[in-house]
């Protein structure tokens, strides 16, 4: 069996190394001869976090697209992260789509809202429902969380199922008893999440953090996180991500209520929780299934909530080493790629030994 996967990023894009790249293995296992076409290339993902475009690498990156479509016809499956061609129309995606292989396609967020929801009425007129469109065209849709999937099913997705983020559990393991004294609260993102999420929550954290009994680490939220008594920002990168959340105590995910925040996968969660954290999260979206209150963590809606939960978990090591147990087991059970790896290679197999169902 022959799989295409047509992912958004290389590996440094979080979203395609976690939501394909990481299932690599298991389908390797299970049959399939496995390529791998990223849309934009690690230069381009540098330019985003950095907040500049390059127009004429964004051009390259259609054309290497256009190019490998051609071929396309040669696979069994393709699995495609999100939509062929960003912004182009469904004519033009429908036009450039093989005919051949049976289409998988992902999603880890509510895109189409970023089309639907457009400030621009030419946009969301266009582009409105193009991604229900790509959904619908699909032979399997799998959704990140229940939000995803009830739109998928919704647009006339034929066949739908949901496969959280998940976490290799062999690589994140819980973190070991810290020689040092005090409370570490921290967070893990890019500087966009940072400005959207933490920073509209920053007094209060200020108001708990004083740099010596708790302190703050946000890693990857970038110059966007400025310079605060008691905090500390690092560069995220692959290979410490894992160290960098075991030198935390206690993990938070604040997230705004709108639309695109319900389709997140609360993957910062189960990284969390896979290191043995307890957690404070705003009850939005997935985090609600993710978080049992008063068992792995907290939810909390208001800004005293937060501040109740986080004075909580920073007093009694005891319950932040119950929540993280419990957290930990969670993450074994039903968010590892332990689990979900066999599964998705046999859902593909399923869709590669079925064919198109259009």
């Amino acid at each position: 069996m022959k799989l295409l996967i047509l992912s958004r990023y290389d590996r440094q894009g979080a979203s395609s190394r976690l939501r394909t790249r990481q299932y690599i293995p298991y389908l390797e296992a299970a049959g399939f001869s496995v390529d791998i076409h990223p849309l934009f290339d690690a230069a381009y993902l540098d330019s985003l976090y950095n907040g500049r475009r390059d127009p004429v690498s964004i051009l390259r990156a259609y054309s290497r697209r256009v190019r490998r479509l051609r071929s396309a016809n040669a696979f069994d499956v393709i699995w495609l992260e999100k939509e062929l061609l960003p912004w182009l129309p469904w004519g033009a995606e429908r036009f450039f789509s093989p005919d051949g292989p049976a289409i998988v396609s992902d999603y880890d967020d509510a895109l189409f809202h970023r089309y639907d929801r457009h400030p621009s009425g030419a946009i969301r007129r266009i582009l409105g429902d193009k991604i229900a469109k790509v959904m619908r065209g699909s032979d399997l849709v799998l959704a990140g969380n229940r939000y995803l999937a009830d739109y998928a099913a919704q647009a006339g997705s034929p066949w739908v199922e949901i496969v959280p983020t998940v976490v290799d559990c062999s690589v994140y393991g819980p973190r070991k008893p810290r020689r040092t004294s005090g409370v570490a609260i921290g967070w893990i993102g890019t500087p966009g999440t940072w400005s959207d999420c933490v920073a509209p929550f920053l007094e209060p954290l200020k108001g708990i953090v004083d740099g010596e009994a708790v302190s703050f680490l946000a890693v990857g939220a970038g110059s966007a996180a400025g310079t605060a008594e008691g905090f500390e920002v690092r560069s995220w990168s692959e290979a410490r991500e894992v160290a960098d959340i075991q030198d935390m105590d206690i993990g938070i995910m604040p997230l705004p209520d709108t639309p695109w925040m319900r389709g997140k996968c609360g993957y910062k969660l189960i990284q969390y929780m896979a290191c043995g954290l307890p957690v404070v999260a705003s009850p939005v979206g997935v985090n609600s299934e993710i978080v049992e209150h008063g068992v792995n963590g907290f939810l909390a809606s208001s800004e005293a909530e937060w501040v109740q939960a986080l004075e909580t978990l920073i007093a009694e090591p005891e319950l932040r080493r119950r929540m993280g147990a419990a957290g930990r087991r969670k993450v074994e059970d039903a968010y590892s790629l332990q689990v979900h790896g066999p599964r998705v290679a046999r859902l593909l197999a399923e869709v590669a030994r079925g064919g198109k169902a259009r």
